[in-house]
């Protein structure tokens, strides 16, 4: 193998040798001030063809073309609010670097007539939509969540931030990624006013960034493009507030920018629910709608939460990019929760009422460090470190109700159980990644390791009072202590070889080696009422001591082809992989498993002109379960709802396609996308659930109670998912305003065991919505959205259909008055029918305040503000299993009123400079982000 290996890199070195062609590279700036100009687009035409390939600018205006054929090409620059520029340039098969390309800025006055018109949409480059933040009005102090969610194929569903239908998880300033966890924080945290452009796009992981070949590990990504007269200074606010109720609210959030070096500052206390705090944050914290989780009824449970956070990123010399993040957090939930859960396979039905209580008390930091050592070489180092310690405290009230053959219901058990945990968890991981070119060769070779280490630690006492209303001799009381010890230990590492074949293609080899070792001990003690303390000895039914170990190896080429119109690239890949699980206790069983499997992956891009585009892809990957679902170990927190584990699961195989097609019209403005993603897992680790003739080996030393179920993993083909997005936008000049327009269409086939039986869960959603936001002026902005989902449910073991039907419609507005009056209102209609009996329905939340900028510049505001005018604001989640329909309502926030002060920090030094930074982007073929 190590000959054949060697024998195609002496090849590949061969062809590339006498590959006749070289790179062209250079950078564009204005013409005014020698600023860099990010994202400007850059063409190189072949004068004899009309053969065109497309490039974009980095953040720091760098453009680079490889594999440029012996000839005569013209170079095109375009460049919103700038004039056009080319240039001739004649290649001779060596490197060509072009220098500073300046482009002059453009006119927009002709004696004295003022040009006045709607400022450009945006345009589409690639795989990357790119909108003007002119061409959206928002308040004067609105964030850039406001403004994106004004963008075509931008919206908030589920609390998160969705763009063209996937959730956005990754976000990026002037080109550089915001080092942090929370997506909707990053975005929250930047003023709207600071924007020049916003890209979208699916971002490549860094080893892709590097070596240039796809690793299929793509994130929906949104890059914000700032105001060069807006990188050197600082803004932020600071706000107070107090209300009925005690309620009560004290923030700030304050950045610092001086060109590449960016800190943010943010603290947070209150008892309001809010778990960060923005310069976006509205008066009271109020208008919390954008945030909520299931559908726009509000965060579960009522939260005193204590935060604080810094976020920094900074250029130390021009080689060493550094940035990171701190964040503590200590949020203390309370939370009454009602379950009404019906069993598709049974005339059961379970009802549960907890009370719970958690404390949270968290430290996270993250780290990049990236080194740029030279043009050829370039090393990226990002740990990461949590440490969080919860305390838990659950009161349970549970009921098992029989509806077989009589009118009235009956119960068959009544449980109470009580539940106090104190755990402690730890986690660092580590990638070190370093990459290196060899000149203008085209030969790449990429290196990365990854470790990753975590601890968890922890007691539970658990106090259990079960009355069996069949047979009284049958209640249970028990009084049982829970130990948990498990860790965690992996590392993973990886090898790519990339050589250029020609003008157009390269061919890359990766090896991948990784290990994973769980080691999990729990065991339970019972309480000695005669001793007075917990037995030394453990509940061998109950107790386990399981360990797991996972290797895999993986290795195969990949081809890559660019043209003017398309990229195609092609992986293959062959994987080892071994599974190892032993039970050490009660008794040893040790279980040993080989995979081998074939892993081939495909991506086609093509491009029928600039702004419209198609792309296909396809993957596969396989997943080993996790440590929770090997170890068999019998959980009776749930009397009746019981779960154990299966340490014979194996990993299981996926394959995944996504098909995208784009169209950006910039002369009309109207944006249109669609695109289908579809997912078919075969050993699909699923739910067996048993109603009766529980086996014995898994319960061995327990006796259940009527109408107990008992879950347990196990591995099943037939899972797969389909889901389609379209989205259709444009602006609306009569009443000048944005219209949004959005449809999907998705189906899900979920495999489960009922008592030895096979059940799918098939569930069909479809669903449709429009948003107008208006474009009218900075004093008056609104936005108006509604979205409605028809959900049809239908099981194979069961007749009866369940289907539901949601539909959530929001108005946000926003209106600056006379004499700085400013009057804010957020509606919130969430209606849903098919529902559980004693469920509420439908509900509205409607915030609103009212304020008066005080100071001389209106920096300050006092502010009167009433959260859930109506009082009735609740939280409902409807959850599809392969065995049941449960929907679940929560403790929510209502009803108060609250005065607030705030004031707004903001000063830039006029025509700051832009940042300097000699990061050269991708080395590879794709584009550097």
């Amino acid at each position: 193998m190590k000959k054949f290996l060697l024998t195609l890199v002496c090849l590949f070195t061969i062809v590339g040798a006498f590959a006749q062609s070289a790179s062209i590279t250079g950078s564009i700036k204005s013409a005014q001030d020698k600023s860099a100009l990010p994202g400007a687009s850059v063409l190189l035409v072949n004068s004899t063809t009309n053969a065109t390939v497309a490039s974009v600018t980095d953040v720091e205006g760098n453009f680079r073309f490889e594999r440029v054929a012996t000839g005569n090409y013209t170079i095109k620059v375009n460049y919103l609010g700038f004039n056009p520029f080319s240039r001739n340039v004649k290649m001779e098969g060596k490197a060509l670097s072009l220098g500073a390309l300046t482009l002059e800025e453009a006119s927009t006055a002709i004696g004295e007539v003022e040009i006045i018109g709607r400022a450009p949409l945006g345009e589409q480059k690639g795989d990357t939509a790119q909108f003007n933040a002119k061409a959206f009005k928002t308040a004067p102090d609105a964030s850039a969540e406001e403004l994106v969610t004004k963008m075509p194929g931008v919206t908030i569903q589920d609390g998160k931030i969705q763009a063209q239908g996937e959730e956005v998880k990754q976000v990026m300033i002037d080109g550089k990624r915001y080092t942090g966890e929370d997506v909707s924080s990053a975005v929250r945290n930047i003023s709207a006013d600071m924007i020049e452009s916003v890209q979208v796009f699916d971002g490549q992981s860094d080893r892709a960034a590097f070596s240039g070949f796809d690793d299929g590990n793509r994130v929906k990504t949104l890059n914000f493009t700032t105001k060069k007269d807006r990188r050197q200074g600082y803004m932020g606010k600071i706000s107070a507030g107090y209300g009925t109720d005690e309620r009560y609210m004290v923030g700030a959030a304050v950045s610092y920018y001086n060109g590449p070096r960016r800190i943010t500052i943010t603290g947070l206390t209150n008892n309001i629910n809010m778990s960060d705090f923005s310069v976006g944050e509205t008066p009271g914290g109020g208008m919390r709608g954008r945030r909520v989780r299931f559908g726009g009824g509000g965060s579960n449970g009522i939260s005193n939460t204590n935060m604080f956070s810094i976020n920094f990123n900074d250029m130390l010399g021009k080689k060493i990019e550094v940035s990171g993040n701190y964040n503590y957090s200590n949020a203390d939930v309370n939370n009454n929760q009602y379950r009404f859960r019906d069993f598709i396979n049974t005339d059961t039905t379970y009802l549960e009422n907890s009370i719970d209580n958690d404390i949270d008390d968290s430290h996270r930091f993250n780290l990049r460090f990236q080194y740029n050592i030279n043009e050829n070489n370039r090393l990226l180092v990002t740990p990461s470190i949590s440490v969080q310690n919860t305390d838990a405290l659950s009161n349970v009230s549970a009921y098992t109700v029989d509806n077989a053959e009589t009118a009235s219901a009956e119960n068959l058990t009544e449980s109470l159980t009580r539940n106090q945990s104190e755990n402690s968890n730890i986690n660092f991981r580590n990638n070190i990644l370093y990459s290196h070119r060899f000149g203008d060769s085209g030969r790449i070779l990429t290196t990365n390791f990854s470790t990753n280490y975590s601890t968890t630690n922890g007691d539970t006492y658990q106090l259990e009072d079960t009355d069996n209303l069949q047979d009284p001799t049958e209640n249970v009381n028990r009084n049982q202590l829970i130990k948990l010890d498990r860790d965690n230990l992996s590392w993973e590492g990886n090898v790519d070889y990339s050589q250029r074949l020609g003008a157009n293609s390269r061919l890359q080899l990766e090896y991948n080696i990784g290990n994973q070792t769980n080691d999990s001990d729990r065991r339970t003690y019972d309480f000695d009422e005669t001793a007075g303390r917990y037995n030394s000895n453990p509940n061998a039914p109950l107790s386990n001591t399981f360990q797991s170990d996972y290797l895999s190896q993986t290795f195969g080429p990949s081809y890559q082809y660019r043209s003017d119109k398309s990229r195609f690239q092609a992986n293959i890949r062959y994987q080892i992989a071994s599974l190892e699980s032993d039970v050490v206790y009660p008794e040893s069983y040790p279980l040993k498993r080989n995979f081998n499997s074939i892993l081939p992956s495909a991506e086609y891009e093509y491009k029928f002109s600039e702004s419209s585009n198609i792309n296909f892809n396809f993957r596969s990957n396989t997943n080993a379960p996790s440590v929770s679902d090997l170890q068999e170990v019998l959980d009776i927190s749930r009397p009746t709802q019981l779960r154990i584990g299966n340490s014979a699961l194996d990993q299981d195989y996926q394959n995944r396609i996504n098909i995208r097609y784009r169209n950006f019209n910039a002369e009309t403005n109207r944006v249109f996308f669609v695109g289908m993603f579809g997912t078919i897992t075969q050993n699909y680790v699923a739910n067996s659930v048993y109603t009766r003739d529980i086996p014995a080996e898994f319960i061995e030393g327990y006796n259940p109670q009527p109408g107990a179920r008992l879950n347990r993993p196990v591995n099943m083909d037939g899972y797969y998912n389909v889901r389609s997005f379209m989205n259709y936008g444009q602006p609306l000049n009569f009443i000048s305003s944005n219209f949004n327009a959005f449809g999907m269409v998705g189906f899900e086939r979920r495999p489960g065991m009922l008592d030895e039986k096979v059940n799918y869960a098939n569930t069909t959603n479809l669903g449709a919505g429009i948003n107008i936001s208006s474009n009218i002026s900075e004093k008056v902005d609104f936005t108006i959205s509604t979205n409605s989902n028809y959900n049809i449910v239908k099981n194979t073991l069961l007749t009866q259909d369940n289907n539901y039907f949601t539909q959530t419609t929001n108005l946000r507005y926003n209106w600056i008055l006379l004499k700085g009056l400013v009057y804010r209102t957020e509606l919130n209609h969430v209606y849903n029918s098919g529902l559980s009996q004693g469920v509420d329905p439908s509900y509205i939340l409607w915030n609103m305040s009212l304020g008066k900028k005080v100071f001389k510049n209106q920096q300050g505001e006092i502010s009167f503000s009433v959260n859930d005018v109506l009082g009735q604001n609740v939280s409902v989640q409807r959850n599809v299993a392969t065995d049941y329909i449960e929907d679940v309502q929560s403790t929510v926030l209502q009803r108060f009123f609250m005065v607030t002060f705030t004031y707004n920090l903001k000063k830039f030094a006029s025509g700051s400079a832009p940042e300097e930074n000699n990061n050269r982007g991708n080395w590879g073929p794709g584009r550097g982000r």
